[in-house]
C-alpha cells in the first residue's frame, strides 16, 4: 500500500504559477495563472519552452488569456511559445484573447491533447446580410513567410516539424483553427475547429499526414442566404502549395466556404519561385486520399481540388452545395468513385454548377457515384485560357480535356445528366438515367466513346488508417428528396458565423424609413424599449424560427438604442439613420460620354428627355445586382422606362437638417461614385471598381439644412450604390 502511494505522488507534476511574460519553462509542470490577463508585450510568447521533453499540464479551471476586452480583430501576441524544442507535450492547455493561441516552429514529436484556442485573433468582416464586401476575401496564396499567422492569426499554428500529434481539441469562434505550416507525419484527429470565418485545418506544404474524425463545420465567410454565396475562399479544410499524400477520412466540413479546398500553388503553376521548365512536371497536391468525409452545405463547392494528380475521392458525402459538388479544374488522374453527390448546383454561376465540374482535365475516372437533383450531374469542357496555358505548369503538363472517363454512375433526376463544351475526347461506359430532365448537353466538337457495360475496378475501397473515436460525419446515404434549407443555418455577423446559440441583434434589411434586426438566439416575442430616438418605434415579430423586430425612424438623423429582454436574458444594439427622401435622376450612357473623360456630357444625358425622373423614399440604398435599375421596381417607379443592366448613370439629391459638428460619409459602391456636400466633393473614387467602401469627412459649425449630391455610374456587370451619413464620434 506503501509503495502504491509512492508511485502516485511522483507521478503529479509540480505547480508553477505563471505570473509575468516570457515565462520561461524548462521542465514539466502544472501551470496555473496568478492574473486573468497576461499580454505578450514582444510577440514571443508569454509561456516559452525552453527545453526538449517537456510536458505542461494546466491545472483545471486554468485559463492563459490576454486582452479579453480589446476587439478580436485587434488581439496581439502568443500564449505558449514552443521554438526549436522537440519532444514537447502540452495537454489541457486553454489560451485565448491572442492572435495565435499556441505558436510551434521546429517541434519534432509535438503533442498537443486535450486543449482549447477557441476566441482568438479574427477579422471584423464588413460583408452584411444584405451586401458582399470584397475586402472580406481572404487570400490563401502567400505563406512561405508565415502570413497566415501573422495576417490572420489561429488557434494553434505549428511550422516546419515532423511527427506532429494534435488530438482532443478545440478551436471555434476564431478565424483559423490549427495551420500546418511545413509540416510531415502529423496525426490529427478527434478535433473541432468549427465556427471560424477563415479556415478549420489550413495545410500549406504539408504532406504525409493522417487528418481523420474531425468537426471543421461552420468555417465560413461571404454567405447571406438567398443574397449572395461567395465563401470568400474560407474552408473547413486548406490545402495549398504542393501537400501530397494525405490521408483525410471521416472529417466533416459542412456549411463551409468550401468543405475542402485544394490548389496546387503559385510555385507549381510557375508564378512564384524559379525552376527550369521540367521542374513543373506534375507537380501540385499529389496522391491524397479523401474517404468518406462530408462535404455538404458549402456556400462554394463542397471540394475543391485543382491542378493536380493522383488523388482519390471515394465514399464522401457532397449535398446541397451552391455550385458544385466537386470542382476539378485542371485536375488529372482522379479518380472520384462511390460518392453521394445530391443537390448541387441550385446558386451556380452560369455553367458552373451541379455535380462534378471539370476543366481542362486529363484521364479522370468519375465512376460508380450517383448523383442525385443536381442542376447537372457532370459537366466537363475545354476553352481557350491563354493565361493559364502560358504558364510553365501547363506547358510541361497540358491542357487539353482528353482520356477522362465516366462510368457505372447512376443520375437520378435533376436538369441535366451530362454536359460536355468544347473540345475533349473521352469514354462514356454503363451509365443509368433516371428522371433526368434532360440527358446530355454534347457540343458537336467533343468526342467521346459508348460501351454498354464496365467493369468497375479492384478494390474499389482501398484500406485506410483511421485515428479516433469520434464520429463526426453523417453517413453518405442515399438522398429522396433535395433540401437545401440546412444553408440556412449559415449565419454571417460581423466577427463571423453564428455559432447557434450567442444572443445578438443583427440588421437583415433596409427599406424606406424601416430596418429590419434578426435576433440570433430568440425564437420567442421579446420586450423591447427604444431608448434616445425620439419618435422611433419597434415591433417584434417571429418568422423562421427568429425574432425579427421592424425599427422605424422619422425623417432626419436618428440616434437609439434598442434594448431586448426574453426570460432572463438583456441585450442592445445602437442604431443610427438617415431618413430623406432623394430626388433621383437615372439615364443612359455611351462611350462618346464615357464620365471617367467626359463629365460634362455625361451630366447632359441627365438633362436630356430620355433621362427618368423619380423620388426615392427613405434612404439611398440600391442594390441593382446584374439587373439594373429596373430590378429595383416597384421600389423605384421608373413607369414604363426601360434602362438596360450596364452603362446607366445617376445623380440623386437632397436636403437634410444637420448639427454643428463633424460628420462622416459613407458609400459602398460598383462602380464610380463622388459625394458633393454644399458644392464640396467629400467622397470620391470615378473608377471602374468591384465593390468598394469609401469614406470621406465634413464639419458643420453650426446646425443647418446641408445639400447632398451623390452622382453614380455603372459600367458592366454587379452593380450596387449605398450612402450612409453619421456623426463622427469620439473626436477630441
Amino acid at each position: 500500500m506503501i509503495a502504491v502511494m509512492l508511485f502516485v505522488l511522483a507521478d503529479v507534476l509540480p505547480l508553477v504559477v505563471v505570473d509575468h511574460d516570457d515565462f520561461l519553462i524548462e521542465r514539466s509542470c502544472r501551470v496555473t495563472f496568478a492574473s486573468a490577463s497576461l499580454i505578450d508585450a514582444d510577440g514571443d510568447g508569454v509561456i516559452r519552452v525552453t527545453k526538449p521533453d517537456v510536458t505542461i499540464e494546466f491545472e483545471p479551471g486554468a485559463v492563459l488569456s490576454g486582452d479579453a476586452n480589446v476587439p478580436d480583430d485587434q488581439r496581439r501576441g502568443c500564449g505558449i511559445r514552443v521554438d526549436g524544442k522537440s519532444g514537447v507535450t502540452v495537454r489541457g492547455a486553454r489560451v485565448r484573447a491572442y492572435a495565435c493561441g499556441i505558436w510551434a516552429s521546429g517541434a519534432d514529436g509535438l503533442t498537443l491533447e486535450d486543449c482549447d484556442a477557441s476566441s482568438n485573433r479574427r477579422d471584423r468582416l464588413k460583408s452584411t446580410p444584405m451586401a458582399e464586401d470584397a475586402g472580406d476575401w481572404l487570400w490563401p496564396h502567400d505563406n512561405d513567410t508565415g502570413q497566415w499567422r501573422t495576417k490572420y492569426g489561429a488557434g494553434v499554428c505549428i511550422e516546419s516539424s515532423r511527427d506532429v500529434t494534435v488530438r482532443g481539441c478545440r478551436v471555434n469562434g476564431g478565424q483559423n483553427g490549427l495551420i500546418l505550416d511545413r509540416v510531415e507525419n502529423a496525426r490529427v484527429y478527434d478535433n473541432d475547429f468549427s465556427f471560424n470565418s477563415g479556415w478549420g485545418l489550413a495545410l500549406w506544404r504539408t504532406s504525409r499526414c493522417v487528418i481523420t474524425r474531425n468537426a471543421m463545420n461552420f468555417c465560413i465567410r461571404g454567405y447571406s442566404d438567398g443574397v449572395y454565396n461567395r465563401g470568400q475562399d474560407s474552408a473547413g479544410i486548406l490545402m495549398f502549395e504542393q501537400c501530397c499524400e494525405n490521408t483525410i477520412a471521416e472529417n466533416s466540413a459542412t456549411h463551409c466556404g468550401d468543405g475542402l479546398f485544394a490548389f496546387a500553388g503559385r510555385e507549381a503553376l510557375g508564378e512564384s519561385g524559379e525552376h527550369p521548365p521540367e521542374w513543373h512536371r506534375r507537380r501540385g497536391c499529389n496522391g491524397n486520399l479523401i474517404i468518406n468525409n462530408d462535404f455538404s452545405y458549402a456556400a462554394a463547392h463542397g471540394l475543391e481540388l485543382t491542378f493536380s494528380f493522383d488523388n482519390r475521392i471515394i465514399g464522401n458525402r457532397l449535398v446541397g452545395n451552391c455550385i458544385c459538388g466537386i470542382w476539378g479544374g485542371y485536375s488529372q488522374d482522379t479518380l472520384i468513385s462511390g460518392n453521394e453527390i445530391s443537390c448541387n448546383g441550385d446558386r451556380g454561376y452560369g455553367a458552373e454548377r451541379g455535380g462534378v465540374n471539370i476543366e481542362h482535365g486529363r484521364r479522370n475516372s468519375i465512376v460508380s457515384n450517383r448523383f442525385f437533383g443536381n442542376a447537372c450531374g457532370v459537366h466537363l469542357w475545354w476553352d481557350a485560357d491563354e493565361g493559364i496555358a502560358a504558364r510553365p505548369w501547363a506547358k510541361e503538363n497540358g491542357v487539353a480535356s482528353d482520356g477522362n472517363l465516366v462510368a457505372g454512375n447512376r443520375f437520378e433526376g435533376g436538369l441535366l445528366g451530362l454536359h460536355l463544351r468544347g473540345s475533349q475526347k473521352l469514354r462514356l461506359a454503363a451509365n443509368e438515367f433516371v428522371n433526368v430532365v434532360r440527358q446530355s448537353d454534347v457540343d458537336a466538337v467533343a468526342e467521346f466513346q459508348t460501351q454498354d457495360s464496365w467493369q468497375a475496378p479492384e478494390p474499389a475501397t482501398p484500406a485506410y488508417s483511421v485515428l479516433g473515436e469520434k464520429q463526426p460525419r453523417a453517413e453518405a446515404a442515399k438522398v429522396a428528396a433535395c433540401d437545401v434549407s440546412p444553408r440556412r443555418r449559415m449565419i454571417i455577423t460581423e466577427w463571423g458565423p453564428w455559432n447557434g446559440t450567442d444572443r445578438m441583434a443583427q440588421v437583415i434589411a433596409e427599406s424606406g424609413n424601416c430596418t429590419t434586426l434578426r435576433l440570433l438566439g430568440c425564437s420567442e416575442i421579446p420586450e423591447v424599449t427604444v431608448t434616445g430616438g425620439r419618435g422611433v418605434s419597434a415591433k417584434p415579430r417571429l418568422e423562421d424560427g427568429f425574432a425579427l423586430v421592424d425599427a422605424c425612424f422619422p425623417p432626419g438623423w436618428s440616434d437609439a438604442v434598442f434594448r431586448f429582454k426574453a426570460g432572463r436574458e438583456e441585450w442592445s444594439i445602437a442604431l443610427q439613420r438617415l431618413v430623406v427622401d432623394w430626388n433621383a435622376i437615372f439615364f443612359l450612357w455611351t462611350e462618346d460620354a464615357d464620365p471617367r473623360e467626359k463629365l460634362a456630357q455625361w451630366r447632359d444625358l441627365a438633362r436630356s428627355p430620355a433621362a427618368v425622373r423619380t423620388a426615392i423614399r427613405g434612404g439611398l440604398t440600391l442594390p441593382f445586382g446584374h439587373g439594373g435599375p429596373g430590378s429595383l421596381k416597384p421600389r423605384l417607379d421608373l413607369g414604363d422606362a426601360k434602362l438596360a443592366a450596364d452603362r446607366f448613370g445617376c445623380i440623386a439629391e437632397t436636403r437634410v437638417r444637420l448639427d454643428a459638428g463633424a460628420w462622416r460619409v459613407r458609400t459602398r459602391s460598383d462602380d464610380g461614385v463622388r459625394v458633393i456636400v454644399d458644392g464640396r466633393p467629400v467622397v470620391e473614387n470615378w473608377t471602374w471598381h468591384v465593390p468598394t467602401v469609401d469614406t470621406g469627412e465634413f464639419e458643420l459649425s453650426g446646425a443647418k439644412d446641408v445639400q447632398i449630391v451623390v452622382e453614380y455610374f455603372e459600367i458592366d456587370g454587379y452593380a450596387t450604390l449605398e450612402f450612409e451619413l453619421a456623426p463622427v464620434r469620439g473626436r477630441d
